[in-house]
């Protein structure tokens, strides 16, 4: 009986071990083989089994909540112009798959069209680009998606959404040490965001201290199997990737993901 304690003992531990979970976000759904923020860029992350896929929100000029990273139309699509001073009819006019061939004719999703998507099949994280905090929260509460979504953003728009709808997970920028605990003691959030700027030791400690989740970037050169385990040894429980596929295949060898 004494022999099996060890064994035991070192079986424990190796579960103990692949305890910790980290989550995929798939940057602008899958957007280096298909159009950025759009329908088919969020059917891909959903098909290579990502945990979310994040997207950027702004408001057209007749009150419309579209699917648009920039400021404007033009590096996206086969417009030009500001999408606040453009009415949901014009947005709806363009070609948001026009710089990749396969994907002509794509349209610019709203943000309505991206949460009845996902329901029931993936996460979302919201990037709040040009949105009033009451129109996130109608928009995400009428499809039910209120416990599916982190929200990426600050100040004004971060304190309305808590007063609006305290359920919600907010995502603030970790920046540095004194700003992310000042966030901390405004707004108690259960997840914070890092960048490569901001993914230091004191300031991951505020995060670990508060117990809030870190979800980092892990973009362009840093986005590969040996910066995602760093950052996992770090601390990191997500990471938003522009390779969804690779990260997801990578987290199941290491024991990361139950799926």
């Amino acid at each position: 009986m004494k022999k099996l304690i060890p064994f035991i003992l070192l079986a424990a531990l190796g579960l103990q071990a692949q305890t910790k979970t980290v989550v995929a976000i798939s940057h602008r759904g899958e957007h280096l083989h298909h159009p950025e923020n759009t329908m088919p860029a969020f059917e891909e992350a959903v098909r290579v089994g990502a945990d979310y896929f994040e997207l950027d929100v702004r408001t057209t000029l007749d009150g419309k909540l579209v699917l648009m990273h920039d400021g404007t139309a033009d590096r996206t699509t086969n417009g030009h112009g500001e999408i606040a001073k453009m009415s949901f009819d014009e947005v709806r006019a363009l070609d948001a798959g026009n710089k990749m061939p396969d994907f002509a004719g794509v349209k610019v999703p709203t943000f309505d069209e991206a949460l009845d998507y996902a329901r029931g099949k993936i996460n979302i994280y919201v990037d709040v680009k040009q949105v009033s905090a009451k129109d996130l929260v109608e928009h995400i509460t009428a499809h039910g998606m209120q416990d599916h979504v982190v929200i990426y953003t600050g100040g004004r728009v971060a304190k309305e959404l808590q007063e609006l709808n305290p359920h919600l997970k907010l995502m603030p920028e970790a920046r540095n040490a004194e700003f992310a605990q000042k966030v901390v003691d405004d707004l108690h959030p259960p997840v914070l965001a890092f960048d490569a700027s901001d993914f230091k030791p004191d300031v991951i400690a505020v995060a670990v201290k508060a117990g809030a989740k870190i979800y980092v970037d892990r973009l362009g050169p840093a986005d590969n199997p040996t910066t995602w385990q760093a950052a996992i040894d770090q601390g990191a429980d997500g990471i938003q990737t522009d390779r969804p596929e690779e990260l997801v295949r990578y987290l199941k060898e290491k024991g990361y993901r139950k799926r």
